[in-house]
């Protein structure tokens, strides 16, 4: 009987799909060992900092037995059948933050950052489409390698902000309690967030002078410490300031 199975050492197309690999993380149901060894995997394999993007899949689907449904229909590179698929590369970066891998987080959100891909006259022409927005999907094969697909036009782009805002500069807000828990590049000294809940303003302040990716050593609110390192928000009117050393 064949083995039907998608990212798959054994297999011919599609040995390694980052899905599988970055919600291993992301779920909880990957052994503790095997999370990591799964992130370098996907890193080896599906990151193409040339053209900056991060592969949904390698090698793309074309000739083999496996029938994955539509995305075969694809060409090679395109789309889903071994493109850059948006959701797919923004789950990366997330289960990257989950590791406590700031720096590849970091490098990641910037080098899908569609704004990065007009930096040079060359790479907006490599692009092709508008740096603004996000693209759904980034073409991963020969001459096309690294062209923008469907824009304006895709759920990756809230994935987007949750990555950036929750996983990367740590604002977390669960049942009315602020907590500040960054993952961030260690050569990021300093970022400030101004958070606005009901009537009220947060002004956040995040100071990492020990060049940390993570962790938390201090939290202030109005210049005095909080022991719990959160805050009960109040939506009733007031500016406050939250101060968090790394």
């Amino acid at each position: 009987m064949m083995d039907m199975s998608f990212g798959s050492i054994q297999n011919e197309e599609c040995r390694i799909d980052s899905i599988a690999q970055s919600w291993s993380v992301i779920s909880g149901a990957g052994d503790n060992d095997k999370k990591y060894i799964s992130m370098e995997s996907l890193e080896n394999h599906l990151v193409d900092k040339e053209n900056g993007m991060i592969k949904l899949l390698d090698p793309p689907f074309e000739k083999s037995d496996l029938e994955p449904g539509y995305i075969k229909a694809y060409l090679p590179g395109t789309r889903e059948n071994g493109g850059q698929y948006t959701h797919g590369s923004i789950w990366a970066i997330i289960a990257e933050s989950l590791l406590g891998f700031g720096n590849k987080a970091g490098e990641y959100y910037r080098m899908i950052n569609p704004i990065e891909h007009s930096r040079t006259k060359e790479a907006a022409k490599k692009y092709k489409v508008e740096p603004y927005v996000i693209a759904a999907d980034i073409y991963g094969q020969k001459n096309l390698a690294g062209r923008g697909g469907w824009t304006w036009y895709t759920g990756s782009a809230s994935w987007m902000y949750e990555a950036g805002i929750k996983y990367l500069l740590g604002l977390r807000i669960e049942k009315g309690i602020l907590r500040v828990e960054p993952c961030i590049p260690s050569d990021w000294k300093e970022y400030s967030m101004k958070y606005k809940y009901g009537d009220s303003i947060y002004h956040i302040q995040v100071k990492n002078p020990d060049g940390k990716c993570t962790g938390v050593t201090r939290f202030l609110l109005d210049e005095k410490e909080v022991e719990e390192k959160q805050v009960i928000l109040n939506p009733n009117g007031g500016v406050f300031h939250i101060q968090v050393e790394m």
